[in-house]
């Protein structure tokens, strides 16, 4: 086992740290307190960019926290690891994601990569999508399979089938929306999407915008009808339903957000 670097804060003898940090969803007010002190203590910041959009600019963030950051893109955090973990080694280094720290496969494997290297972590949670979608006044209890419909989707139909899964178990289906670069894929791409696969045009579904955000858009209305402006998006797809449930969906159904 390697030996661990160690740092005087104050009479605290502290290790070099991994921080995988959760942002939250909305901008720079929703990093936690737990997540600013462990900022404070990092010598490197990189950000993530890849996964979804953040209410926030990377130099607001720096002002934010008096520290200077690298934004870490999809190549770069797949194919430099190395980097980051050397790093974490010899100095606190953080690591920051938009939403939660494990939304993406990437960040697991940079934690257990880590691990195996034995590289002191800590994780600092925050809010997700997957916990954010309890404001549709759908159970989270009863959401079954998550799929994501990518940009690139000729010949692919398992979102698609992963609806049909879901719809068999009358579990409803969360569809994340892809993003690529600057590209971010609209609700309504991805329901015109669906049609083509055979998504009934008039299935009643739910659409997302902005999730956890004080200007959240919430809509319910048929899949040929649904229409979003805020971003990022996603769509909900309801299995069967308690009347609580159906209470919310007429709620949206009635009151534009």
């Amino acid at each position: 086992m390697e030996d661990y670097l160690y740092i005087v804060y104050g009479d605290i003898l502290s290790k070099m740290t991994l921080f995988i940090i959760g942002l939250g969803l909305s901008g720079t007010k929703d990093i936690t307190v737990k997540g600013l002190e462990s900022i404070k203590k990092c010598n490197i910041l990189y950000l993530e960019n890849y996964t979804s959009q953040f209410h926030a600019t990377k130099e607001e963030l720096e002002t934010l926290y008096g520290k200077k950051i690298q934004l870490a893109d999809r190549a770069f955090t797949e194919t430099q690891t190395n980097k980051i973990l050397q790093e974490a080694k010899e100095k606190n280094v953080a690591f920051l994601v938009i939403g939660a720290p494990f939304s993406a496969t990437t960040h697991i494997e940079l934690f257990f990569a880590a691990k195996k290297r034995d590289i002191f972590v800590e994780v600092v949670e925050n809010a997700s999508v997957l916990t954010a979608i309890g404001i549709t006044g759908l159970s989270l209890y009863k959401f079954g399979r998550t799929t994501t419909i990518p940009l690139q989707h000729e010949h692919i139909t398992s979102p698609y089938e992963v609806i049909l899964n879901n719809k068999k178990n009358k579990l409803h289906t969360l569809c994340l929306l892809d993003i690529q670069g600057k590209k971010l894929m609209t609700a309504r791409e991805g329901l015109d999407y669906l049609i083509r696969c055979g998504l009934n045009k008039d299935e009643r579904v739910v659409g997302c915008g902005a999730l956890g955000s004080p200007d959240v858009e919430i809509t319910v209305e048929k899949a040929n009808d649904i229409h979003i402006k805020k971003f990022p998006q996603c769509l909900i797809i309801p299995g069967e339903l308690h009347f609580k449930e159906e209470e919310a969906l007429e709620y949206y159904a009635h009151v534009k957000k």
